[in-house]
């Protein structure tokens, strides 16, 4: 059968076929999806699932003059497809290729950039209100999954729609059934009709007629309008948009392109905000993902045949991710205190199998970063011990909570900090860099960075004998592979590592750079360059002694650290010299001031120097610098 999506240059060219094509298109666009990411990564089940909706919304609007806005982007595949970007989206997720996430620099169609939930309504929303100061005509559309709208910013977005009356309309995408199952014939009529011109119509001329019944026209508005609310809300689940001052309809199947696309027209000519309601199976069209919808939210490489990962198995280390939820049950069930919290991410922070061993002891409070800080110091006044597992990049959206509602009471609440550096192919959305920035310089926080396993298991000890608030980063990716301990020793606060002496330089490193730097201290001592290697193991406190007695005898400093130079871990350093009065020359290495673009790890950490190979030529240049008694204070 011919290849019709290979033809499509432009969203245009959809207006222009018939249904069988439409939905040969749909199984273009499936295959091409399922072949990419089984090559590259990426995610999979949601957007196999929005591929009728993707058609169906670029058959009916005019992208990029009509805005699409598609919230968090998991699912924007099949639209960067239809938008002109077929012939490098093989490159997907790679360097330099096509981003996973909608990108503004990417295409005009892309419209806003995302990589975090919830921010379509808004932003949706700002663009209405843009068009219509400017005196445009043009339609926005934000497309919202049911798991996003979980998060109090796209509630905020709905109230603030409703207030303003602004022309907006807005896509529940619901894969999960979680507001409702209730789909069927009747509702799919309804809302179909309900949208329509002539309805519309007939709906306004019939208020005014009645409102110029003398003496008692506004009580019959009302009491038409409660009637059709009452007949909508045993219909469907609406009433609760319709609170917030929407009009709402659906549930629509999701997979019927006539259904869409007609309901579509309709609201797309209503005034004022419209929140259309459709039912979609993620993974759809593909039997693994839609037998499997966790595993193939983002998944690395497949077999596209069998569904399976293709990633190496046997003798691998395990991830940090499995340490970190294997020991936290070993700690839980020693430690009754021990509450274990997630913001709609069990599997990704490694939590499912607490969730099933410890159950009356996890929480998992939907994309709520911010609820689930504050509900963990909530957990902590109680006496418990709540740890809040997050991505590193997510926690940034509760650093307010961070903040006031844990540090400034000093509570007992313990941030593991999961993807903490470079993640690789998600991107600049995804980078875990600057977690050490915006928490260090919290009063009462500890934060650490452990270099492998087993350090991680000993901090994790640590956290829960703490009295305060409490954070620890781990990265993306498997341990080096060490033998996990039993019997957990914890570290002392503060408390830093000496682990190789050398006359010639020294360098402090947290989390990963610390192996990279030992590797770069044997490669010097090969060409006669003794390096002393100290791994700070604390971003804060700093284990002072140890840092300063070793600085005061070296010609240099280096730094290391996968975080942003601006207020990292380096800064810390220079603070720490600077406030002593030592005046030994400090280099850093670490995050430029710019957001790094997705790649491989190994790529990206090459390119930024974080690898033993950077650390030898840095230290390289330092040494020449020395011997030439040219030294300068200086920075990466």
């Amino acid at each position: 059968m011919t290849n019709i999506l290979s033809q499509i240059k432009s969203p245009d060219e959809l207006k222009n076929l018939d249904k069988q094509q439409l939905l040969q298109v749909a199984a273009d666009l499936r295959e091409k999806i399922v072949e990419t990411v089984a090559t590259n990564g990426g995610h999979l089940g949601s957007s196999l699932g929005v591929i009728e909706l993707t058609i169906a919304l670029h058959r009916v609007f005019d992208s990029p003059q009509d805005q699409i806005i598609w919230d968090v982007g998991h699912q924007a595949y099949a639209h960067k497809l239809l938008t002109g970007r077929q012939d490098n989206f093989g490159s997907l997720r790679q360097k330099d290729g096509v981003s996973g996430f909608p990108k503004r620099a990417e295409s005009e169609h892309d419209t806003f950039g995302v990589g975090h939930s919830s921010t379509s309504i808004s932003a949706a929303l700002g663009m209405a209100a843009g068009r219509d100061i400017v005196g445009d005509d043009n339609k926005v559309i934000a497309v919202i999954g049911d798991g996003s709208l979980t998060a109090g910013m796209a509630f905020e977005g709905l109230n603030h729609a409703g207030h303003l009356k602004q022309k907006l309309v807005v896509i529940l995408n619901d894969n999960e059934m979680s507001i409702s199952p209730n789909v069927g014939a009747l509702s799919s009529f309804m809302s179909r009709k309900m949208t329509s011109e002539n309805f519309i119509r007939f709906k306004k001329e019939t208020e005014n007629m009645l409102s110029y019944v003398p003496g008692i026209g506004r009580d019959l508005v009302n009491l038409a309008k409660r009637a059709e609310e009452s007949l909508k809300s045993f219909m469907t689940p609406g009433m609760l948009f319709e609170g917030f001052g929407f009009d709402y309809f659906g549930p629509l199947d999701g997979h019927n392109l006539d259904e869409l696309t007609e309901t579509l027209h309709n609201v797309a000519q209503i005034k004022g905000p419209v929140l259309l309601h459709v039912l979609t199976k993620k993974g759809k069209g593909y039997k693994p993902a839609e037998n499997n919808p966790p595993k193939f939210h983002g998944i690395g490489p497949f077999n596209s045949q069998t569904g399976e990962t293709t990633g190496t198995s046997g003798g691998v280390a395990p991830s940090y991710t499995k340490v970190f939820g294997d020991t936290l049950i070993d700690l839980a069930q020693k430690d009754e205190r021990i509450v274990a919290i997630t913001a709609a991410m069990a599997e990704g922070t490694g939590l499912s199998k607490f969730s099933e061993v410890i159950p009356e002891r996890f929480f998992d409070v939907g994309i709520a970063e911010q609820h689930a800080v504050t509900f963990a110091a909530g957990l902590a006044c109680r006496g418990l011990r709540p740890v809040v597992t997050i991505y590193s990049t997510f926690m940034q959206r509760a650093y307010d909570q961070v903040l006031h509602d844990v540090c400034l009471q000093n509570l007992p609440v313990t941030f593991a900090l999961d993807r903490g550096g470079l993640v690789g192919a998600d991107g600049p959305t995804h980078h875990g860099v600057f977690d050490l920035s915006f928490m260090r310089h919290i009063p009462h926080l500890v934060f650490a960075v452990p270099r492998n396993e087993v350090e991680l298991q000993r901090l994790m000890k640590t956290a829960t004998l703490s009295e305060g608030p409490f954070a620890y980063r781990y990265p993306r990716g498997n341990g080096v592979g060490l033998p996990l301990l039993e019997d957990i020793d914890p570290i002392e606060l503060g408390c830093g590592e000496l682990l190789r002496e050398g006359d010639d330089g020294l360098v402090v490193a947290v989390g990963e750079l610390v192996n990279e730097a030992m590797i770069a201290a044997d490669q010097l001592s090969e060409e006669g360059i003794q390096i002393a290697v100290v791994d700070a193991r604390f971003v804060k406190p700093l284990d002072s002694h140890l840092i300063i007695s070793q600085a005061e005898k070296a010609p240099f400093v280096l730094t290391a650290e996968e975080n942003a130079l601006q207020g990292g871990f380096g800064a810390s350093i220079l603070e720490l010299l600077s406030d002593t009065g030592l005046m030994t020359p400090v280099l850093r290495i670490g995050i430029p001031d710019h957001f790094v673009s997705q790649g491989t790890q190994g790529d990206l950490r090459s390119q930024l120097g974080l690898n033993a190979e950077g650390i030898v030529n840095r230290i390289k240049q330092a040494t020449a610098l020395t011997d030439s008694s040219e030294t300068k204070v200086g920075q990466g």
